[in-house]
Formats: structure tokens, sequence, C-alpha cells
């Protein structure tokens, strides 16, 4: 079957089989390898994208569901050598240290504050809650977060 969406701000194309698996599919068919499998079960969020601003698990999305949205990857959030200030704040406050969970966190960070980037601890929190860390502890994620959001505007 055919397929078309928008991958990191670009019109593409694919034919796939029906049983295609996204995290797959960008991984294998357009060389993007910064969503991994961990689990295989939606469970650990190292697979996290960004389709049409939500935070999915792209090992358990058939690729075919992305017909006609818009998906963005890790690879997609920096716009040549600039990175994100949402990566930039990862690096400075130390919440990344082997890397594997680290896409996923970011973007599921990033489809938060793209609803919402005035977030509290609470909400970051219930956002990450389906990514696994087993080298940060979460508190440098959490606050990483917290310096890319959005200082709130000032009343006038």
């Amino acid at each position: 079957m055919k397929i078309q969406f928008t991958l990191n701000d670009q019109g593409v194309n694919a034919e796939i089989e029906p049983q295609t698996l996204l995290l797959h599919l960008l991984r294998d068919g357009f060389d993007l390898t910064g969503a991994k499998e961990g689990c295989g079960q939606g469970e650990c969020g190292a697979c996290t994208v960004i389709v049409d601003g939500k935070a999915i698990n792209s090992c358990l999305v058939l690729a075919c569901q992305v017909d006609g949205k818009e998906v963005i990857t890790i690879e997609g959030l920096s716009r040549g050598n600039l990175l994100d200030p949402l990566q930039e704040a990862f690096i400075s406050e130390g919440g990344v240290q082997c890397g594997y969970c680290t896409p996923g966190m970011i973007l599921s960070a990033k489809a938060l504050l793209m609803r919402n980037p005035h977030p509290t601890l609470a909400e970051i929190k219930e956002a990450l809650a389906g990514n696994l860390c087993r080298c940060t502890g979460y508190i440098k994620i959490f606050r990483a977060v917290e310096k890319a959001a959005s200082p709130c505007p000032e009343a006038d």
C-alpha cells in the first residue's frame, strides 16, 4: 500500500506492507534511528515520536495510520546545527546520560510544550510518565523541561 505524510517538515511517500510498524518504517525506510525499539510493547517510551502534535509510541502504531498526518522525530527538532531549546536544556541540565531514552523523553516533553508552554512540575511528570530512564533519576530531566518552558509573560 502507498502512504503519504509529512515527516520532519517534508512531504514523503512510502510503499509499505499493511502490517509495517511506524517505528520500522522510520528506522528502515527513512534511516531515522533516533526512535529505538526498547520493549516493543509501548511501556518504555524509547520509540516515541510526535504525530499531529501528540507523543505516541511508534512501536504500537501501524505506518498506514500516519497517512496524511504530520510526524516529527528527534531528527526533525534541530534546524541545521541549531538545536531545539529543549535539546539544549537537556544538555545543560545533564538530562542526558547513556542517551537511549533521550529522544523519547525529549519528544514527549516537546509534545507537552507544544500544547502547554507553561507546564507545572506535575504536568511535566505526567507527560513523561510513559518514558523509562535507568540512568538519570529523572530530576535532571524534569529540570531540563522546566528550563525549556517559555517564561510566563509579565502582566502589564
